[in-house]
């Protein structure tokens, strides 16, 4: 969008949220960039120029608005959108991939040469992987700085710098301040923490959002021990890379309030992400719900409650395993199934606050389970156990990086993996946006109770008219019925 000078011109001088993380605008007299919606007078036109990244900008010279804070805009909504490599790549990246196995590591992943990788996100977004890892680390460090009392030094190594000099300089370079200076400004300002050891940060995301179906799908489906809804928050525990944490997930009005509480702070980036992820919090909600509503059918639902969001996964291979778990049962015996595995094979947490009990097992914990201790029909444990060495041994990958329709093949040649299996996991653990679930039994009910074709086929054809947001119009559809995951828990 960044090449479309008029389109964006418009934006900045109206101030319009929506385009906050789809380009950025860097001011040439002043040598600073913001988000579209920055409060501050818009600059002349011709003092303007657009980049498509926060990295793009530093890069080229420029240092962040101390207004806008445009290093906390919500990520562009194409990387969730899209499947190609760079889509991938960008998720990786926001995943901490480059600060843990450099852009080798990244392209590896991806299937694609450290060349080819620099060359495409060159091209799509003016910032190399190293460039646009390091923004990122600056934003982490900015976190840290703001919301924790760890020393500056262990800031820097938390972040991902590989010294402190280098943390000084970023910092230096992005915001125009020190790091100490960043410190004290937020001393006095709403973040300081209220909690040692608690990291407490702001989640924004592109409005509307509607948090009933997104939270009550989340505390309908908790599995005891890993997930919990308490005093108007979502917990649950996450295994990272250096370590676990618990996070606790508010909804409020323009934000998502976020707590964290890592046994390692170089998590936080990686922590960060899937709690976005887990949200769907770089959806754009005004394109999808634009979209839908041109389905009369669908518009009074659209209408109703817009801002759905898809509810996601920390982890796709958590969520392979809980979708094989709830195979042709109620939502109630799924959570039962999940907990007794949780119980029996999951790694202990000790949480201050009670509740949370344990990490889901990994694959690799699951693989040597005996299937006869599992109270599940003898073919349905025929397919958790081959799913499980799936993924143990890498044969079968579910995570961001994963490409959609090699994904699709791949399960659909696990004994026990239908459509609707291999369709829940492509919406939920994928986060395909197109992912749609015919033969869902709550799907067919609001088919037939909106006048929509029955038939899965039908139905599928129909949708054809809400590509590529099939994900958003089934929570639409699954709004029809009067179930739990509709509404926020009291």
């Amino acid at each position: 969008m960044h090449t479309d000078t008029e389109r964006c011109v418009r934006a900045v001088q109206s101030k319009d949220a929506r385009f906050d993380g789809w380009f950025f605008t860097a001011v040439l007299t002043t040598r600073i960039y913001c988000r579209p919606s920055c409060p501050v007078v818009p600059p002349k036109v011709r003092n303007m120029t657009f980049y498509p990244s926060a990295a793009a900008c530093q890069q080229a010279g420029f240092r962040a608005c101390k207004r806008c804070r445009p290093d906390t805009s919500p990520g562009s909504p194409e990387w969730n959108a899209r499947a190609d490599s760079v889509a991938r790549a960008m998720r990786l990246i926001r995943d901490g991939v480059v600060d843990r196995e450099g852009v080798p590591g990244l392209a590896s992943r991806l299937g694609y040469s450290a060349r080819q990788i620099e060359r495409q996100l060159l091209a799509e977004l003016g910032a190399g992987p190293l460039a646009l890892a390091r923004a990122q680390r600056a934003q982490t460090a900015r976190l840290l700085i703001e919301t924790t009392t760890l020393p500056l030094a262990e800031v820097a190594f938390a972040a991902g710098f590989s010294s402190v000099r280098t943390f000084n300089e970023t910092v230096r370079e992005v915001f125009a301040l020190a790091p100490g200076e960043l410190r004290t400004r937020a001393a006095r300002g709403p973040l300081a923490p209220a909690t040692p050891g608690v990291i407490a940060l702001r989640l924004p995301y592109r409005a509307p959002l509607n948090p009933s179906n997104l939270f009550g799908h989340l505390a309908a489906t908790a599995v005891p021990g890993i997930e919990e809804w308490r005093d108007g928050a979502y917990r649950r525990t996450l295994t990272l890379p250096y370590g676990h944490g618990i996070v606790a997930l508010t909804p409020q009005p323009d934000h998502i309030a976020c707590r964290l509480s890592l046994t390692d702070p170089r998590d936080l980036t990686q922590a960060i992400s899937r709690c976005r992820w887990l949200l769907d919090l770089d959806a754009d909600p005004v394109a999808v719900d634009s979209q839908l509503r041109t389905d009369p059918l669908l518009a009074p639902l659209v209408d109703a409650g817009p801002g759905r969001r898809v509810p996601r996964t920390v982890d796709g291979a958590e969520f392979a395993v809980r979708a094989v778990l709830g195979q042709q049962v109620s939502t109630a015996a799924a959570r039962t199934h999940a907990a007794r595995l949780v119980t029996a094979h999951g790694v202990p947490v000790e949480d201050p606050e009670g509740g949370l009990t344990h990490l889901f097992p990994a694959p690799q914990a699951l693989a040597g389970l005996d299937p006869e201790s599992l109270a599940l029909p003898r073919t349905r444990r025929t397919t958790l156990t081959t799913l499980v060495a799936a993924l143990a041994d890498g044969t079968l990958r579910l995570g961001t990086d994963t490409d959609w329709e090699r994904a699709r093949a791949e399960l659909s040649a696990l004994p026990g993996f239908g459509p609707w299996t291999v369709e829940v996991i492509a919406m939920r653990a994928l986060g395909d946006p197109d992912a749609f679930l015919p033969t869902d039994l709550g799907i067919r009910r609001a088919a037939e109770r909106l006048g929509l074709p029955a038939t899965p086929a039908a139905l599928t054809a129909r949708a054809a008219d809400w590509r590529p947001w099939r994900a958003y119009a089934v929570q639409y559809l699954w709004s029809v019925d009067d179930h739990p995951i509709n509404h926020l828990p009291t």
